[in-house]
C-alpha cells in the first residue's frame, strides 16, 4: 500500500494582498513557505540602527552606497523578504529598485539581526543564507544580539562561505566596503552602555 503526501502549499507575493494587514506582524515568503513574525524587540531594533549608523558614517565618507534598515527584497513570486539591513552600492542601486520602491535582485550586503527561538534562527541561519546564496548576494552578516557577535558569509564561487566570526571586541572589516572597519561591540551600544 502505496502513502502519497500532501501537496505542499506554495505562497506566493500575490497570496499576501490577501493577507490582514497588521502592523505588528512580518510576512516573508522562502521559497514558496510563509513566514509570520512579530514585530522584533526593541533592542532587536536599536541593533539594527546601530548597524545602520556605522555603516551610513563610512558611506556618507566614501559615497560609494547606501544603507537601509528593513527594506522589501522581492527576488521572485516566491521569494520575498523583508532583511533587517541592506547595503547597496552606488553603482547598483538603480539597477535592482522597482517603481514601489523594492529591490528586486540581490544587493551586495545583506544583515539579518537574530531573533529568538528555533523556527526564526533557522529562517536565518537555513533557508535565507540558501535564498541569499542562489540569489548573488556578495556578502551575508548574521548578527547575534544575546552572544554579541558577527558570523560572516562571503561569497565563493557560486555560494556563501562562513569566513568568520567576529567578537564584541574584535574589529569587522569587509573587501566590499574598503576603509570600512569599527568595532563589533559597536552594533550593542546603548545609552551609557553596551549590551
Amino acid at each position: 500500500m502505496s502513502q502519497t503526501l500532501p501537496e505542499r502549499i506554495r505562497w506566493t507575493t500575490a497570496d499576501l494582498e490577501l493577507l490582514s494587514n497588521d502592523e505588528w506582524k512580518r510576512y516573508e515568503i522562502i521559497d514558496g513557505e510563509l513566514f509570520v513574525t512579530r514585530a522584533p524587540h526593541i533592542r532587536h531594533q536599536s541593533v539594527i540602527r546601530n548597524i545602520c549608523n556605522e555603516l551610513q558614517d563610512w558611506s556618507d565618507e566614501t559615497e560609494l552606497g547606501e544603507v537601509f534598515p528593513t527594506p522589501g527584497v522581492i527576488f521572485s513570486e516566491a521569494d520575498s523578504v523583508i532583511s533587517d539591513v541592506v547595503w547597496v552600492s552606488v553603482d547598483r542601486l538603480d539597477q535592482i529598485i522597482d517603481e514601489a520602491g523594492h529591490f528586486t535582485a540581490a544587493p551586495e550586503l545583506i544583515i539579518e539581526v537574530l531573533s529568538p527561538g528555533t523556527t526564526n534562527e533557522r529562517r536565518d541561519r537555513e533557508a535565507k543564507l540558501k535564498l541569499y546564496s542562489s540569489q548573488g548576494v556578495e556578502e551575508y552578516w548574521i548578527v547575534s544580539r544575546e552572544l554579541q557577535q558577527v558570523e560572516v558569509y562571503r561569497r565563493e564561487n557560486v555560494t556563501l562561505k562562513r569566513i568568520a566570526t567576529y567578537k564584541a571586541q574584535d574589529e569587522i572589516t569587509s573587501p566590499l566596503l574598503p576603509g570600512f572597519r569599527t568595532l563589533v561591540q559597536n552594533f550593542f551600544k546603548q545609552i551609557g552602555r553596551a549590551r
